[in-house]
Order: structure tokens, then sequence, then C-alpha cells
């Protein structure tokens, strides 16, 4: 408790603070996170972009996974901790929030988009991989829910959903604000991430470096648990919610 009261008092402090979600935010949404026992890739092995590019089997098995867990995605809710974090950025004591989820959840929450990056894209539209065309998800999706093993655009390209695979570059802007938030904030906090993943793990090196207190709140273990001014194991869903009475209510 008394750390999360430093926390708390750090938080309502810093001038910017600046947070980074991964995969364990959403656990308590229905949303299996990608490398614990039962995670996403104990039944599905992601597929690289050059291999979705080069081979039709690839983009098959592509969409027998992002096609069979659209559903999922598309009915979960925002938990409490996505809430938690909204009601931060909405009381003006969160500069950007980045994350590694493409789940849609954070918008759901009624995060402001314009503090938000999703710096691995997003599951709710799909993208023309010849022609670059962009729509929304069910355009593809109902297509795969007729039967069709890979939906293709209207000029006869497949679709993928607007997610960045293995081996497709970042959005070099959206990798750039994030960092550059990250060099001036006062406050740095990973929520629900490994933090093993980069670049965007970067973020917390550059934070540190540029002095900014930081706080991993996460029940696995991470790389820079031992750099960490705070970190805690408690689930985010219970966790949050108290931190944020902490900073917004005092």
């Amino acid at each position: 408790m008394q750390a999360l009261d430093e926390l708390a008092r750090d938080w309502r402090a810093a001038k910017s603070a600046v947070v980074l979600t991964g995969a364990g935010l959403s656990t308590a949404s229905g949303i299996p996170d990608f490398r614990s026992p039962g995670g996403r890739w104990e039944r599905y092995q992601p597929v690289p972009i050059q291999d979705f590019l080069a081979s039709a089997p690839a983009r098959e098995e592509y969409w027998r996974y992002k096609g069979e867990t659209w559903d999922r995605i598309r009915n979960a809710k925002p938990n409490a901790a996505h809430r938690a974090l909204a009601e931060l950025a909405g009381a003006n004591r969160l500069d950007l929030l980045v994350t590694q989820n493409v789940d849609g959840l954070h918008e759901r929450s009624g995060l402001d988009p314009v503090r938000l990056v999703n710096i691995h894209g997003s599951d709710a539209a799909v993208v023309c991989m010849d022609c670059g065309a962009r729509e929304p998800r069910e355009v593809a999706q109902r297509l795969f829910e007729a039967g069709t093993a890979v939906p293709s655009c209207a000029c006869g390209g497949p679709w993928k959903p607007a997610t960045i695979s293995f081996g497709q570059s970042l959005v070099a802007e959206d990798l750039e604000r994030a960092m550059q938030c990250a060099a001036r904030c006062d406050l740095f906090v990973a929520v629900g991430t490994s933090l093993v993943v980069g670049p965007i793990n970067g973020m917390f090196d550059v934070a540190a470096r540029a002095g900014a207190r930081t706080a991993i709140l996460t029940a696995s273990e991470t790389p820079y648990d031992a750099m960490a001014d705070y970190k805690f194991e408690e689930p985010v869903e219970e966790l949050l919610p108290r931190l944020v009475r902490k900073v917004v209510e005092a």
C-alpha cells in the first residue's frame, strides 16, 4: 500500500506521464495473451509478413487464426484497467498511451484517440496488400465466414488485418512519437507487458535514461524489473482502479 501511495504521489507530481500497455491488460476481458500457458501461441504460430506475401498456404494459415479469433475480440468489453487509464487521460493525467494490443479496447473504453498510439496496428480494419485500400474488418470477415479461405480486395489482392506482422516495419511516425514522448516524460508506466518485444520496449530505457520515474505493473518478470522504481504484480484490473482513485481524487 505504501508503494502504491508513493507511485500515486509521483503521478500527481508528473508534468508528463506516458503509459505502455500489453496483452496482460486485456486478459480480464477474455482475450488470452500470447506466451503464457493456454496463450494464443500454443494453438497458432505467427506467420511472418514475408511468408504471407509469398505463400498461399501461409495466407490461409494466417486467416484461420485471425478469422477464428475475431469474434472473441469483437465481442470483448473493456475491463476496469482500460477504464481506469481512460479516466486518467480524461483527468489530464496521461499524455500518451502506447499500446501493443490490437483489440481496440482502449478506444472502446472512451480513451481520447488523440492520446493513443496503436503501435502494432488494429484488428478492426483490413488493408489490401496489393493496392493498399483500407476497409473495416467486416468487409473481409464476411467473406471468410462465408467460406473464403483468404478474403481478397476488389483488385484481387489479399486482405490482411491492419496489424503489424512479424517482419513488418512499424509505422515510423508512431514509433517516433512514442520515443519522443518517452524521452520527455516525468513518469513512464508499463502495464500488462513483458517488455520483451522490440523496438517499443526501448521506451523504458529512453524514459529511464532521461530521468523519468518508472513503474512496471505486470504479473510476469521483465528484463527491466531491477531498473524500475516500482514493480507491482497484482492483477492490473484490480490495481489500476485503486491507483487512479489515489491520483485523481487526492
